[in-house]
């Protein structure tokens, strides 16, 4: 019933005189808080795609209008920004940022016909239990990342002391429990796990637990701001211990906490969608704004071309035809061509490692 009031309102607006159709999308994430990084990050992919399609002549010659949420990657603020966003009739969220925000946002979703397309929420349960159709995402998934990483330190590290931590969120913990899963069917055991509170500014008493355990390489299923101080933190204690986490470490933010201790840092993201054929012109579009299109970017530029795509084969912003659109349809973005499986998960290149030197994050060549 949204829907079709909704439509109605469209169409009494298109017969105005003078007046004219917008359509609403929205993007939600971090906006604040210790991870604003990531939701700054989103807000500049939405902005510029919407930018940009207005520009060509919108989506189906309407204009868009974005709608910038705050979650603060907190569950119960996610259900509330979803809720905002169905209720001011926005057709599409790019977004969120947290798997613990996504999960249970998207039920919100599924209910009131909103698509969700998340660029960078990777835990397993956001696809495979998801509550309807319309939900999907353009960013890997923990259980793919894990393996990699878990493989690698089986490999690269089998006489080392090898320590897991997580901060018990959706995402870290998930994150964590792959890499040690996959690490351990490899033949490779794990000498620690432990879990510690994300937010906090001193991980001392942690990190001595560390030294004393003699930890070589320590695993953070987590964000940027906890692994860098832990990372700082380590060196400060004399240990030269390798830190290596996930895809939450793609952002500078992550130097800037941990300064030269932060060398040799590893982790494991996407290839850098900056290099992707045909991105070079945005890339260049956003850096002379001023903005490093780093981390999630344009993931969430991407993530509104393929609705776009969608809702012009569809004919229109209804779900079921948009859906329909999604599962079957190919996409042109700046991320490269892309296709969605029957659990709404995306058909891009797997994870490789990155390294961090001298201030910068680079892809480590295949070895």
């Amino acid at each position: 019933m949204k829907r079709v009031l909704l439509a109605s309102a469209a169409l009494t607006l298109l017969m105005a005189g003078g007046a004219y159709a917008q359509i609403k999308i929205a993007t939600g994430g971090p906006m604040t808080g210790d991870y604003a990084t990531f939701g700054a990050q989103m807000q500049a992919g939405a902005t510029q795609a919407v930018e940009d399609l207005n520009a060509a002549g919108g989506v189906m010659g309407e204009q868009l209008v974005l709608q910038v949420e705050d979650d603060r990657c907190d569950p119960k603020e996610a259900v509330a920004v979803a809720n905002r966003v169905a209720s001011a009739g926005a057709v599409l969220m790019a977004g969120h940022f947290c798997s613990g925000s996504s999960i249970p946002a998207s039920a919100v979703y599924a209910e009131e016909g909103v698509i969700q397309i998340s660029p960078a929420s990777t835990n397993p349960a956001f696809t495979e239990e998801r509550p309807g159709p319309g939900i999907y995402r353009v960013c890997g998934r923990d259980d793919q990342q894990g393996q990699v990483a878990g493989a690698y330190l089986a490999e690269k590290f089998p006489d080392a002391k090898i320590a897991i931590l997580h901060d018990k969120s959706a995402y870290g913990k998930g994150l964590a429990d792959e890499t040690q899963k996959a690490m351990e069917a490899a033949g490779k055991t794990t000498d620690m796990v432990e879990s510690y509170t994300a937010g906090e500014k001193d991980y001392t008493a942690l990190v001595s637990k560390l030294k004393q355990a003699g930890i070589e390489v320590l695993y953070v299923g987590g964000y940027h701001t906890e692994a860098g101080l832990m990372k700082r933190q380590m060196v400060e204690q004399g240990m030269d211990t390798i830190l290596m986490s996930g895809d939450a470490l793609v952002t500078d933010e992550y130097w800037a906490i941990t300064g030269p201790a932060g060398e040799g840092t590893l982790m494991t993201f996407s290839p850098d969608p900056r290099n992707a054929e045909g991105a070079q012109e945005l890339v260049e579009k956003f850096r002379a704004k001023g903005i490093e299109p780093e981390g999630y970017v344009l993931y969430t530029y991407a993530a509104i071309q393929a609705w776009k795509t969608a809702v012009e084969t569809a004919g229109g912003v209804e779900l079921e035809g948009v859906v329909k659109a999604l599962d079957e349809g190919t996409f042109e973005t700046v991320l490269g061509t892309l296709e969605f499986d029957d659990k709404g998960d995306v058909s891009l290149p797997g994870y490789v490692f990155y390294e961090w030197k001298d201030g910068k994050y680079a892809q480590m060549p295949a070895s």
